[in-house]
Formats: structure tokens, sequence, C-alpha cells
């Protein structure tokens, strides 16, 4: 975007509505309309917008983005996570997913049915309960941990279902829901696949557990990108994206994403569904530019034709 449209758009939210000393209007046309709801993160736009998330947030509206994701949302204090939550309504958006602290890290993990694990999972279900309020969100990145070498694996995808039934019979009630992630940052973590997950979220059978497909992650461990969401679609509740290599904005690498956008478009209009999706990945370039860049990244995938 020209530095003067953006000179124009900041002007533009001067003398409206505040919110606890940050200026917002969700009456403000956007500098352009998306097709899907693409969620950026605090930081992304730092260079253009300045440091303070608010600002970030007004700028992200600006610019036509309908979502917002914050991994870190429960580190936050409860008064910023509830401001941030305000700001998102009046700004006309939607708040994405956060990710549910169990604490432990890979030594906490679902798969090897330990009461201790367990324990700590349920009671990041009951914080994420809490913050969903604050912040005005119904998903929740949950990661069952580390693939356990001494246990088949069998017995490992039942100590994950048990507990993710107990999870869900606590968050059901309240909306909120778990979206499990495979992920390919190690070999040992015991959930990789998409259809790994969806055989999970079958047997959990709540509308509290689906999937959250990274289609970063999944470029990786298993491609053939299109056929795996329209296997796993009933699941999935939530997508993140990143290019490889390099986990960067669309167009930055070999996933051709105006074409799997365009296909999640259509499928969404068949199926009446609506999605949020993450823009879960670094960028390519630094400063002011890349920033622009990265703007640029998403009107482009955004592009398709119907």
């Amino acid at each position: 975007m020209l530095r003067r449209t953006l000179v124009k758009n900041l002007s533009a939210a001067a003398g409206i509505a505040m919110l606890g000393g940050i200026k917002t209007s969700a009456a403000t046309p956007p500098a352009h309309t998306f097709k899907l709801r693409y969620a950026p993160h605090f930081g992304m736009f730092e260079n253009l917008a300045g440091k303070d998330i608010f600002k970030q947030l007004q700028f992200m509206a600006d610019q036509g983005f309908k979502a917002l994701e914050d991994n870190g949302m429960t580190g936050r204090p409860e008064a910023e996570q509830t401001k941030i939550g305000d700001m998102l309504t009046k700004l006309g958006m939607e708040m994405g997913v956060f990710v549910l602290h169990k604490g432990g890290n890979g030594a906490n993990t679902l798969a090897a049915g330990k009461k201790e694990h367990v324990d700590i999972f349920l009671k990041g279900c009951q914080n994420a309960i809490e913050v969903s309020k604050r912040c005005k969100t119904k998903y929740t990145t949950v990661v069952p941990g580390d693939f356990q070498r001494n246990l088949p694996i069998g017995i490992q995808t039942g100590n994950v279902i048990d507990a993710l039934r107990r999870g869900a019979e606590m968050l059901e009630p309240h909306g909120l829901i778990m979206v499990l992630e495979p992920l390919s940052d190690t070999p040992d973590l015991y959930l990789r696949t998409s259809d790994q997950t969806y055989e999970i979220c079958r047997a959990v059978n709540s509308p509290s557990c689906k999937i959250l497909f990274d289609i970063y992650h999944m470029q990786k461990n298993e491609g053939n990108i299109i056929p795996h969401i329209d296997w796993a679609w009933d699941e999935i509740a939530y997508f993140q994206m990143g290019d490889n290599p390099g986990r960067n904005e669309p167009g930055s690498g070999e996933i051709n994403y105006q074409n799997v956008f365009k296909h999640i478009y259509k499928k969404m209009k068949e199926t009446n569904r609506d999605f949020i999706f993450g823009m879960e990945h670094g960028i390519s370039f630094r400063g002011v530019e890349g920033e622009k860049k990265l703007i640029e990244a998403y009107k482009q995938a955004d592009s398709f034709q119907i």
C-alpha cells in the first residue's frame, strides 16, 4: 500500500469513538475487501502502525483484515485480554485462536496416559474458558504433546482420546472449541497428520474438539493439500497458513495459495460454513516495505475468481 494511502487511512480514524484512549471505528471503509477472514498476529505491522498493539489492531481493520490471532493471549493481563476483546467487537473483527497453555512443554503429553499430565491439561481448559470470555473467542489451540516410544501407538491414541473427551465436556457448555493442531516441528510430536487428527476427533465425538488445519505443517508432513482438506472437511474448524519452504507469507514458496483458497472458498459456499485463516508465519522482507509486501501478498492470494 502506498504511503499516502496509509496516511489517509490513519487520518480517517481521527475523531471517532474512543476505547480506553484508542480511537476505533467499524464504520471507516477498509482499504481492501478480502473474500476470506485472514487473521494477522500482533507485531506483523509494527513498522507501519507502531508498537502499540491497539494501534496495530486498528491498522489491521483499516486494511480489511477481519480477525486477529494471538497465541500468547493467556500470558496477557486480564484487563488487556478484555480490552482486546472489546476493541475487536467495535472494529467488527473476530478473535481467532490462542494456545491453551498446559505447562510442562514436551514433558506434558496426553499420549502417556499419566494422571498428572491430564490434570495439567484440564486445568488449562478451565483457564481457557475464562480467557475466551474476556477476549471473545471460541477457539483455543491444543497440541497433545510428544510421542511415547515405550507405548504402542494404539494405546497412546486411546490415552489422547480419553483426555480430550474430558476436556471437551468442560468446554462444550461454554461454546469453546479446542482445535487440535498436527505439527511438523519435530518428529517427536505425537500428532502429525490431518487423517490422524480426523480419527481422534471422530472418536472424541464432540463439537468442542475439531481440527486446526495448518497448511504449512501439512504441506511438510503429508502434501496433497486439497484432497486432505476434502477428506477431513467435516472435522476442520480453523485454518492457518505459511508457505513452504521458509514459513513466510503466501507466494514466497511452493504452495499455490490462490488455488487452495479458491477451493476452500467454493467448498465453504457449498456447505454453508465459514472459517478464520490464521496468518501464523513470518515475513520475507524486513521493515515497512516488507509489511507492505505482506499485505499485497494476501491481496494476490485472495484475488481468485469463482
